[in-house]
C-alpha cells in the first residue's frame, strides 16, 4: 500500500514540476501577434492563391499590419478580393489606398492548330514543363504555347480552360481574378496580366516568337515578323520591338487600333470591340415611268382636185389670146 502512495506522491510531483516548467517557458518565450493579423485575415478571402506574393492570406495579413505600422501599405494587394476587400482592410488599419485598374490574363500565343501544325508526336509526361525541357514541342515553334494545360491545372477560380479545335487557353473574363498562378505556371511565358481596359477593350500582340520574320513565319503563319509598321503607325510611342517581335505597352496604350490594320500578318489582336456593320447597299435605280401616249392632232381634209385644176387651165387660155391680138396689129 505504501508503494502505491509513493508511486502517486512521484507522479504528482513530477505532474506539478512540468506544469511550472512550461508555465515559466510559455511566458518567457512568448510570441506576441498583433490581433489586428487576425482581423485582416478576417476580411481576406481565403483563397490561399499566392497571387499576392506570399504563402498564403495569413503572410498577406501579416504584411498588412507591419505596413501599416510603418505608414504605408502601397503595393501590397489581394487580387482576388479586388478593389473591395483592399477597401475593407485599409478602412480597418486606418490608411488609405489608391484604387487600382482591374487586370486579366492574357494568352500571347495564336499558333492555333491551323495555323501552326504538327511536326513531331510527344509520348512523355503530358505536361507543359515536361514538354519544354525536352525541347520545342510538337511543332516548330519554340516559343509557342505547349497545349498540356498547366495553367488550367493551376487555377483556382475555374477561369481557363483549353479550347479543343485550336489547342490553346482561353481566358474567362468574369472569372479571372488576375492572381498570377497561370502566369507562373506557363513555361514559356506566353501568358501576361494585362489592364482589362474600358468596357474590357484592349489590344495586344499575339505572340513571343523572337526568331527572325522568315523562320517565324515558316512555324507559325499567324507570328509576328518584326517589320515595324506597326511601331511606325502608333503616335503614342507604346509599341517597341525587342528581339524581332512587338510588344504593346498597355500604360501608353490608346486603343485607335491603328497598328491592328496595319499588321500583315493578323498578329495584333483587339478584344471585346464592337464588330462594324456592314455597309449598305447601293439602291438601285428606279426604272423611268412610262409616259402616257400623246393624242395625235386630226389631219387637215385634203383640197377638191377640181378648184386646184382650174388656176391651172387660166394660164394656158391667156396664152391662146396672144397670138391673136398680134396678128390684127400686123393687118
Amino acid at each position: 500500500m505504501d508503494f502505491i502512495l509513493i508511486a502517486v506522491a512521484v507522479l504528482g510531483a513530477i505532474g506539478l514540476i512540468a506544469a511550472l516548467v512550461l508555465y515559466v517557458c510559455s511566458k518567457k518565450f512568448a510570441v506576441y501577434e498583433d490581433p489586428r493579423i487576425a482581423q485582416v485575415t478576417e476580411q481576406l478571402p481565403g483563397a490561399n492563391c499566392g497571387g499576392c506574393g506570399f504563402a498564403g492570406c495569413g503572410g498577406l495579413a501579416d504584411a498588412l499590419v507591419k505596413g501599416a505600422d510603418a505608414g504605408s501599405i502601397e503595393g501590397l494587394k489581394c487580387p482576388v478580393g479586388g478593389a473591395e476587400v483592399m477597401g475593407k482592410v485599409a478602412d480597418l488599419l486606418g490608411m488609405a489606398i489608391a484604387n487600382g485598374e482591374p487586370m486579366v490574363a492574357v494568352v500571347r500565343c495564336n499558333g492555333t492548330c491551323e495555323m501552326r501544325p504538327k511536326i513531331a508526336e510527344y509520348s512523355g509526361l503530358r505536361t507543359c514543363a515536361a514538354m519544354n525541357s525536352c525541347g520545342a514541342g510538337e511543332t516548330a515553334c519554340g516559343f509557342g504555347c505547349l497545349g498540356c494545360g498547366d495553367c488550367v491545372a493551376a487555377c483556382q477560380f475555374d477561369a481557363i480552360h483549353m479550347n479543343p479545335e485550336t489547342g490553346l487557353p482561353e481566358v474567362d473574363e468574369e472569372k479571372c481574378t488576375s492572381c498570377g498562378a497561370c502566369v507562373k505556371a506557363c513555361p514559356r511565358h506566353i501568358i501576361e496580366l494585362r489592364k482589362k481596359g474600358p468596357k474590357g477593350r484592349r489590344v495586344f500582340v499575339s505572340c513571343v516568337n523572337k526568331d527572325k520574320g522568315p523562320v517565324a513565319m515558316k512555324a507559325c503563319k499567324a507570328a509576328c515578323i518584326g517589320c515595324g509598321k506597326c511601331e511606325k503607325e502608333c503616335n503614342f510611342g507604346a509599341i517597341t520591338i525587342e528581339g524581332n517581335v512587338s510588344y504593346i505597352d498597355f500604360n501608353k496604350c490608346r486603343i485607335c487600333r491603328k497598328c491592328v490594320a496595319v499588321c500583315p500578318t493578323k498578329a495584333i489582336h483587339d478584344v471585346n470591340f464592337p464588330t462594324p456593320a456592314p455597309a449598305p447597299k447601293p439602291k438601285e435605280a428606279a426604272a423611268p415611268k412610262a409616259e402616257a401616249p400623246k393624242a395625235e392632232a386630226p389631219k387637215a381634209a385634203p383640197a377638191p382636185k377640181a378648184e386646184a385644176a382650174a388656176p391651172a387651165a387660166a394660164p394656158a387660155a391667156e396664152k391662146n389670146v396672144e397670138p391673136e391680138v398680134k396678128k390684127e396689129e400686123k393687118a
